[in-house]
């Protein structure tokens, strides 16, 4: 064990001795729901800049959207929600939505068509890190006020061209697609930002629950909405903690505590599930762990250590080690279950193809640095990696931060490797085609956040164009084949080290039933949640 694993040993058990020296607590109130989760990637509520998975999850409670997902049937697709129907033009390029009479939001304020059309315009204008969710349908600043039109209690978007009905609906159903009240948020305009700074620290949402408090790094509370369209969730108040520690997370909740563990490592799922009131739970997510190399370093740049990163990788060990029961290996930028999802997995661990791979290059007594948020298995797999570039003469310092402080970096295109998670924004395959291999202005000036491609500086080697045309066809099987060719050219040329698919495994209170952590499309919801 080296010196930083001992560091991390040693703060674990702090905070599990810190916890086992208070006083026990009753169990929770049978109207609350309380939950522990790591939260530090949090860095604004506002639905038009919200990018993060823990941000996600509040937004998907506090805020509706023309079309939504229900919780309990995750399957059936995008359902109605703010919208109570819709209609397609002939040629394909316009989508007319009913606004449902009656609802409110959380100010008492009506859900109108202006809502909505101030909403989708706000979030074009803003141009925050998910804007090109919507902005690749055309929208611009310049064009909004002829392409997302209410009138009366309708509201019609116009596209650019002709696209498949099911990923403009699709799209929409992401954060960014949060209704948010125009009055409200523009009594808080500072300086023509239409709200932006307050919404970071509030809500106007007309969601099933309201935001009581945030406390960065702390806490989340949540209150019931008792005029909810789909009627007030038995859950009156849900408290999300912010606790780092697996070992933490499982005392919390073998305590009675917490209601829900989501972050406890396989170990402590194994001790959780021997305990009497404690079940497991398994959702195949959506949410991808990848690694990604900065194509600005002169040396991480040459394709034949791109390639030799993909054999450095010790994916059946740690799968089968410290991420075993929540880890998949799955080396696709498409998760399985999503249209067009490969099952390929042509990379093994093999030290002497990176050798040759490196040697090709001419690389040798490489440096460099990689990012990796506070979260033990992500450190555990950048240790792993570590050691195994060692063999090959790389030297990896580990930079270990806040999910802020490393994806600012990440953001601003500074960290020379990257390891982290991805999780899709909407069910779609182009959710993650438009990011991992979609870059049309690599330029630095492009401030492109939203696209991993961009990120890591990119071009794509004309993967680009390729996702244009699949996003475009209309034939599903067509589309689906045209987005395993885009995979397989990605898996070789690509400067992504994709390893593995999450399975969720939420410890809980056997009382809690119906606790979705969102399968694929990566966000909880509380509303449905009872105990």
């Amino acid at each position: 064990m080296n010196a930083f694993s001992r560091l991390l040993t040693g703060a674990a058990l702090g905070m599990a001795l810190a916890v086992t020296s208070t006083s026990a607590m009753a169990e929770t109130p049978p109207n609350m729901l309380v939950i522990a989760n790591r939260i530090d990637d949090i860095t604004t509520l506002d639905p038009a800049e919200s990018f993060e998975f823990a941000g996600s999850d509040v937004s998907r409670n506090v805020y509706q959207k023309l079309v939504n997902f229900d919780p309990l049937d995750l399957d059936a697709g995008y359902q109605p929600d703010i919208a109570e129907s819709w209609d397609v033009s002939e040629d394909g390029t316009s989508i007319t939505f009913k606004i449902r009479d009656g609802l409110t939001f959380h100010s008492g304020n009506p859900v109108t068509a202006e809502d909505v059309q101030f909403s989708l315009r706000r979030a074009i204008i803003l141009n925050k890190t998910p804007a090109f969710i919507l902005t690749q349908f055309g929208f611009t600043p310049e064009n909004i006020e002829q392409t997302i039109v209410a009138d009366g209690d309708t509201l019609t978007i116009t596209t650019d061209k002709p696209y498949a009905t099911s990923f403009v609906l699709n799209c929409l159903t992401s954060t960014i697609g949060g209704i948010v009240d125009k009055k409200t948020v523009m009594e808080h305009d500072k300086d023509g930002d239409l709200g932006n700074e307050w919404l970071k620290t509030n809500t106007a949402g007309s969601g099933a629950y309201s935001l009581v408090s945030w406390k960065p790094n702390e806490s989340v509370t949540l209150k019931s909405n008792p005029d909810f369209y789909l009627g007030a969730p038995t859950m009156e108040r849900v408290v999300v903690r912010h606790v780092q520690e697996s070992a933490s997370q499982r005392l919390l909740l073998e305590r009675g505590d917490i209601d829900i563990a989501r972050n406890l490592n396989p170990e402590d799922v194994a001790g959780a599930s021997s305990v009497d009131g404690v079940k497991i739970a398994d959702e195949l997510k959506g949410r991808l762990m990848y690694v990604s190399l900065n194509q600005k370093h002169p040396e991480l740049s040459k394709p034949q250590v791109r390639q030799a990163f993909k054999y450095l990788i010790d994916y059946e060990g740690m799968r089968d080690s410290f991420l075993k029961g929540q880890y998949t290996i799955h080396q696709n930028f498409l998760p399985q279950t999503y249209l067009g999802a490969s099952d390929e997995a042509p990379f093994n661990f093999d030290i002497e193809k990176a050798k040759s791979l490196l040697d090709e290059a001419g690389v040798s007594g490489l440096e460099i640095e990689v990012g990796v948020r506070e979260a033990q298995e992500r450190i555990e797999i950048a240790q792993a990696m570590q050691n195994a570039l060692g063999q090959v003469g790389i030297k990896m310092n580990i930079t270990v931060g806040t999910a802020k402080q490393i994806l600012a970096r990440y953001r601003s295109r500074e960290l020379d490797v990257y390891l982290g998670a991805w999780g899709p924004d909407y069910p779609d395959p182009q959710t993650n085609a438009g990011t991992f291999a979609y870059n049309p202005d690599n330029s630095d000036e492009a401030n492109a956040t939203g696209l991993l491609a961009w990120r890591n500086s990119w071009d794509t080697d004309g993967l680009t164009e390729k996702t244009n045309a699949a996003v475009v066809e209309n034939d599903t099987v067509k589309r689906a084949d045209m987005y395993k060719t885009i995979q397989a050219d990605f898996r070789e040329t690509s400067p992504f080290v994709i390893m593995f698919q999450q399975i969720e495994q939420s410890a809980m209170r056997d009382n809690v039933t119906d606790f979705s952590t969102g399968q694929a499309i990566t966000s909880a919801s509380y509303w449905q949640v009872t105990k």
